[in-house]
């Protein structure tokens, strides 16, 4: 006991300092990237860091930005730095945060099992192995908040598809300072009510816990609400089918529940009373369509959807009936679900129909995907080397699952890099 004990110390600060010096690399080069961003122009570095600056001053800056979190962090810097570097520091310590939620969460969700099933394998090869499980899930979640959608070479067209981002779509776009810096509050919401989800109808639940997703959620949204519309949709429509499969035996938790998101609501309500309201004129609020906004950017919606979450697709064909019995898993690819929707069918009228804004909740249910699914293949990879599973056929679905994650890994990281360098996003 004492040496498994010692294992799992040593274990743990191999882990801590591994996980450091990935977290500082991409710390170091997102700042940069969010810099040049902050110091750049339209035809190099596109972003709105410009509209950011002066919105974090106090500014006119022509658009609604009523999401403070970002911009006060941004001004509570500006007391000792620049405007500009005030806002890249914002961004990165807002963006290296999510990393380390993530981190946090996949240490709890499978860094245990990776760990044992590693220990089981050492029986075979007589080598200790386990302090490997920390590095592979830091190099996991490092790539995870690179990943991208998938992309052929430069030159090589795929059908439909004009775009490697637009009409495709990615987990991590890195031209846009309000998506990065709302994914820490993002995640930590999502995973609370995931746990909530599995057992606020029995009553087995800790009041801390809905506290906690109440605060989460509020501070996605206060950050960016994009995460929340396709959040609040999804869980509501969720929690009303339950309701009517239990023939509101279950409206007291229920409504328990629900209160959660009451804070929520309050806080769109003002951030919306001024963004869907109409211009100079011109038609405001929302409007239904067929896929018109999107059909703007691509033809050809199945390519565009595989090229986004072939890795997390692929989890689910592969293991389809274990999927079926993961809250987590399920939820996200519910999420997924939803937030194509609204993509496909809504736009806000005006002069903001083609900015795609709903784009944005359909990226959270990329992202969601792509982070659900690899817990998934980091779970089954501790059940394959531990010896558990078959070790032919259940190694070589694992492997190509791993290469699947390995290549948006890579499309991301050079996507990445041509942003780093100034080229346009899209």
């Amino acid at each position: 006991m004492e040496c498994r004990e010692k294992v799992r110390r040593r274990n743990r600060i191999i882990d801590i300092a591994v996980f450091i010096i990935l977290l500082a690399g991409v710390s170091a080069v997102t700042l940069v990237l969010f810099y040049r961003q902050t110091m750049g122009n339209p035809g190099s570095y596109h972003s709105d860091m410009k509209a950011y600056i002066l919105e974090m001053q106090g500014l006119e800056s022509g658009y609604e930005f009523p999401y403070p979190i970002f911009f006060k962090l941004g001004a509570l810097i500006h007391l000792f730095a620049p405007p500009e570097l005030s806002v890249a520091i914002a961004t990165m310590l807002l963006n290296s945060l999510g990393i380390i939620v993530a981190k946090l969460a996949f240490n709890h969700l499978t860094l245990q099992v990776l760990e044992d099933g590693l220990i089981l394998c050492r029986r075979e090869q007589r080598a200790d192995k386990s302090w490997l499980a920390g590095i592979v899930i830091s190099m996991a979640v490092t790539g995870l908040f690179f990943v991208s959608m998938l992309y052929p070479p430069t030159g090589i067209y795929l059908p439909g598809i004009r775009f490697k981002y637009l009409g495709v779509f990615t987990a991590n776009p890195f031209h846009n300072a309000t998506f990065m810096v709302a994914r820490p509050f993002a995640v930590l919401a999502f995973l609370w009510y995931v746990k909530l989800l599995s057992v606020y109808e029995q009553g087995e639940h800790k009041t801390a816990d809905y506290v906690l997703f109440a605060v989460f959620l509020l501070l996605a949204t206060m950050t960016k609400p994009s995460f929340t519309l396709v959040m609040v949709s999804t869980a509501g429509l969720i929690m009303l089918f339950r309701l009517f499969r239990a023939k509101f035996r279950n409206f007291i938790p229920t409504v328990q529940l629900g209160l959660c998101f009451v804070p929520t609501f309050l806080d769109l309500l003002y951030q919306f009373k001024g963004v869907f309201v109409p211009v100079e004129g011109e038609e405001g609020g929302l409007g239904f369509c067929f896929g018109e906004v999107w059909m703007q950017y691509t033809s050809n919606f199945v390519l565009a959807v595989g090229l986004a979450v072939g890795f997390p697709l692929l989890v689910l064909v592969l293991n389809y009936k274990e999927c079926r019995k993961n809250t987590l898993l399920c939820f996200s690819w519910q999420l997924y679900l939803v937030s194509f929707a609204e993509a496909f069918f809504l736009y806000e009228k005006g002069f903001r129909k083609y900015d795609f804004n709903f784009s944005w909740g359909y990226m959270y249910g990329i992202f969601f995907c792509h982070f659900c699914a690899l817990v998934m293949v980091i779970r089954k990879t501790a059940e394959t080397v531990s010896g558990r599973t078959g070790q032919g056929r259940a190694a070589i679905l694992l492997v190509c699952q791993w290469l699947a994650f390995l290549g948006h890994v890579v499309c991301g990281l050079f996507y990445f890099k041509t942003i780093f360098g100034g080229a346009m996003y899209y």
